[in-house]
């Protein structure tokens, strides 16, 4: 068995506030026996005035908090799985980053969402992702960590399969789904899409989710959720409150799983014409 915690977040428009409760976060993590941290979607800044987050991602303030959160996993001696910040991206526009930091201090592995979400929901709320954000263009895992070949997803990319098909593929042990989904669409579709997703990759889900009601308006799920390779709920965080929470996963049960039902061995190309 392997620990790792979950940080649940209610991250605002100070950056140095996200951060402190990172900060305070990692060593009672590792206090308590955790392998690796995994925080939300936009852990740092989340702020859909973009004006406003534009003066943080236009300075050099994103490597700062790159900066800081490497040698607080170092210090801490605990992996830090950072669901995504803003960052300028070379086009112009910006990335939504995940960032992997290892308890050695060595250099991050890093992965740009790839689906932008664009979408007028019923509630009346509207979003243009791809009018700010540049997509990513890889899919990204990182090797030999405390729980095996991680794979890296941030929220929106959760309802398309086919990354999920080839983090299959890879063989990933676990898949990380930081988010910040709205309410609505929370309610829906949060809980059958990550049971969805766990049982076709035959791998742990780590969803470390933002909850509540922030100070750019925007109201989230939270329900972070750790799910095991069968589609069993292992950790729910619940949609009331941030928090910090351990889980211990038992990493045989990918093989019990892919050996029961070897979906990932049988899996066959489909024909397109």
């Amino acid at each position: 068995m392997v620990t790792i915690a979950v940080l649940q977040m209610t991250s605002g428009i100070d950056p140095e506030a996200n951060l402190a409760t990172i900060a305070d976060a990692s060593p009672t993590a590792a206090r308590q026996g955790a392998k690796v941290l995994f925080t939300p979607e936009m852990s740092v800044l989340l702020d859909r005035n973009r004006a406003r987050a534009g003066r943080w991602i236009a300075a050099d303030a994103p490597q700062g908090w790159a900066a800081e959160l490497r040698r607080l996993a170092a210090d801490c001696r605990i992996d830090i799985a950072l669901g995504s910040m803003p960052v300028r991206a070379p086009s112009g526009k910006w990335a939504n980053r995940s960032y992997y930091f290892r308890a050695d201090g060595a250099e991050p592995v890093t992965y740009d969402k790839i689906h932008m979400f664009d979408v007028d929901l019923a509630s009346g709320e509207s979003w243009r992702e791809s009018s700010a954000y540049e997509p990513g263009r890889r899919v990204v895992t990182v090797e030999e960590t405390p729980i095996g070949r991680i794979g890296l997803t941030v929220c929106y990319d959760l309802r398309f399969p086919a990354l999920f098909g080839a983090l299959g593929d890879r063989r990933c042990d676990a898949i990380a789904v930081p988010a910040a989904f709205t309410r609505p669409t929370g309610e829906a579709h949060w809980h059958v899409l990550l049971r969805a997703r766990a049982i076709e990759a035959q791998a742990f889900i780590i969803a470390a989710a933002q909850v509540g009601h922030h100070a750019d308006g925007r109201e989230t799920y939270g329900h972070s959720l750790v799910v095991d390779p069968w589609g069993e709920v292992l950790l729910d965080m619940g949609g009331e409150a941030p928090g910090l929470a351990l889980c211990a996963i038992d990493l045989s049960r990918i093989a019990a799983v892919r050996a029961q039902i070897p979906a990932l061995a049988n899996r066959r190309a489909i024909p397109t014409s």
